[in-house]
């Protein structure tokens, strides 16, 4: 579905994406990392916004640098900041979007209600969208970007504004989208990741170092987590670690934190979670 060969990007002699190669197939992806990372530069070359530097993009067997008409008719996209005419209604600009995409092979109508039904916008579809709140033009640059059920969806950021329900809403709608396509999902949002990705990249300084499951970049955080209590006035103890969770006890605060070894004598191994493993990957690059 998409193969990336030896891609790179430089923005004035500063590297962005370093060399990476992957070959991603249906389901639903994660792409994840630090700011800077790379991750909306790599998205950006996918959806033919940015032209990479060197190297090759394919998305469904068309080059993103020489077939980019074909490649635009494969994806939908929703960049993370997303601009909206502020002076169409939800519908209107839906119409808009499907005027856009009139190569699909949908009923117009018929689509554009789908969605106002499926990202919750009926009742506010003929409102302008200058009215609409932050999570509601988020909701919109969803619905545009799954206008038509493209073979390849990006999502760069998607849940950015919603409240936990639409949070839910989304996970659903991406859960019940065909196998055999594929979606990209770059987020900070750990549960939007853990509840929905069956693949997850990682990227660090515009480099691959993790492509896995979830429970793959779970396990790189074993040996690295601890857990241990403190009383009080014991704080200078948690100095250049990583803390993961703190809760306060009878007698001080229940902490975990991420080091390659015990922080303190009492301190225990314990299970890492995701999140856990994610950091520990970036932080100790434990491939």
């Amino acid at each position: 579905m998409i193969e990336i060969t030896n891609l790179s990007k430089k923005i004035k002699n500063k590297s962005i994406l370093d060399n990476l190669t992957i070959s991603i197939d249906g389901g639903v992806i994660g792409l994840i990392g630090p700011n800077g990372a790379g991750k909306s530069t790599l998205l950006k070359i996918l959806s033919t916004v940015t032209r990479p530097s060197s190297g090759e993009v394919k998305i469904k067997g068309f080059s993103v640098k020489k077939e980019t008409t074909k490649v635009r008719k494969q994806i939908g996209y929703l960049p993370q900041h997303f601009q909206l005419y502020p002076q169409l209604t939800g519908a209107s600009f839906l119409d808009y979007a499907g005027n856009l995409k009139r190569y699909t092979n949908v009923d117009h109508n018929e689509e554009k209600n789908r969605l106002l039904q499926e990202l919750n916008l009926t009742d506010q579809k003929e409102s302008k969208v200058k009215t609409y709140s932050n999570g509601m033009r988020q909701r919109l640059g969803i619905a545009q970007a799954m206008y038509g059920n493209p073979n390849v969806l990006i999502f760069d950021e998607p849940s950015s504004g919603l409240d936990p329900d639409e949070r839910l809403r989304f996970r659903q709608l991406i859960a019940n989208y065909p196998h055999h396509k594929t979606v990209l999902l770059s987020t900070h949002i750990v549960e939007d990741i853990e509840a929905s990705c069956d693949t997850l990249l990682v990227l660090k300084k515009g480099k691959l170092i993790f492509h896995g499951t979830p429970e793959e970049l779970q396990r790189k955080g074993e040996g690295f987590v601890w857990e241990f209590e403190l009383s009080e006035g014991n704080s200078n103890i948690l100095h250049g670690l990583q803390i993961t969770f703190t809760k306060q006890t009878k007698n001080g605060h229940l902490y975990r934190a991420i080091s390659p070894v015990a922080p303190i004598e009492s301190a225990e191994a314990v299970d890492p979670t995701l999140e856990e493993g994610y950091m520990t990957m970036v932080e100790w690059d434990t491939r």
